[in-house]
């Protein structure tokens, strides 16, 4: 699995402990080959599309248990994963992943133009204040090079109804009233901390999405659907062949600009330069 380096790349993020209790259950490690695998399949997609050839460097901020990393130092990328769950570190680690270490996506302890790419594609999520989201995309664009790439994550202001409707959580009134308080503020709580509803969380607006990543100093910013109408999708039927997997994909890349129905994609990416 080669050397193994622990970049000092950042202080300990202060997290609130709803969020950090959540993360140490483990939950990540496999969400993304279980019921997050349409979202991992185009993440990887968008990314194989915009990223550069490798063996660029790439700063994984908020990489958690190396999903995303592994695939891309397949390939060939110079990748450091960088999240504050230590357990996420671990994980990392003993999956191969080969430069890991803790660190705050606000506080890089990392120099100036560090790496060629910065993908941020959880810290948006959870950063519940304006400021310490654009915060972490300026921390992100100063340790890019100039002419380099950020490929950033957020979670749709309207997800939380998709899956109260397709999970059924919507028969709750409990659940009603945390996605009325989603809808108005786009702040997400789940005060009795139950299973599947998430944890304290940001939801974003499309166009809002695009003005933070603006307002940090990226240029060239768009915002795209990650699963798109694949949200409605019977993924077990459309993924388990490859021919309609591909179908599938197409499916979602023809409208994954669309304006119109962007907010209803759960996951959008957002795409920038430094420039």
């Amino acid at each position: 699995m080669g050397e193994r380096h622990m970049w000092a790349c950042g202080k300990v993020a202060v997290m609130e402990r709803d969020i950090l209790e959540y993360y140490n259950e483990g939950r990540e490690q496999d969400r993304l080959t279980s019921i997050g695998r349409l979202e991992f399949l185009r993440t990887q997609e968008l990314l194989e599309r915009h990223l550069p050839p490798p063996p660029v460097s790439i700063l994984d901020i908020g990489g958690g248990a190396g999903i995303h990393a592994l695939p891309l130092q397949a390939q060939g990328y110079k990748v450091t994963l960088i999240d504050p769950v230590e357990l996420h570190i671990q994980q990392a680690r003993e999956a191969g992943v080969v430069d890991a270490c803790i660190g705050d996506a606000r506080h890089l302890q990392l120099p100036d133009d560090a790496a060629d790419v910065a993908l941020l594609l959880g810290p948006l999520y959870h950063l519940t204040e304006e400021s310490d989201r654009v915060g972490a995309l300026k921390e992100a664009l100063r340790v890019t090079r100039s002419g380099g790439l950020l490929v950033a994550a957020c979670i749709s202001r309207f997800a939380s109804t998709y899956d109260g409707l397709a999970l059924h959580y919507l028969d709750d009134p409990d659940f009603e009233k945390i996605v009325e308080n989603d809808l108005a503020l786009g702040q997400h709580r789940n005060p009795t901390r139950r299973s599947g509803w998430f944890t304290t969380a940001y939801l974003h607006r499309p166009d809002e999405f695009a003005q933070e990543v603006t307002d940090a100093g990226w240029s060239n910013a768009s915002v795209v659907a990650v699963e798109g109408p694949g949200l409605l999708a019977d993924v077990h039927f459309w993924l388990e062949d490859a021919e309609r997997q591909e179908v599938l994909l197409r499916a979602i890349r023809r409208v994954e600009s669309e304006a119109s129905i962007l907010g209803a994609s759960p996951h959008l990416l957002a795409i920038a330069r430094n420039h």
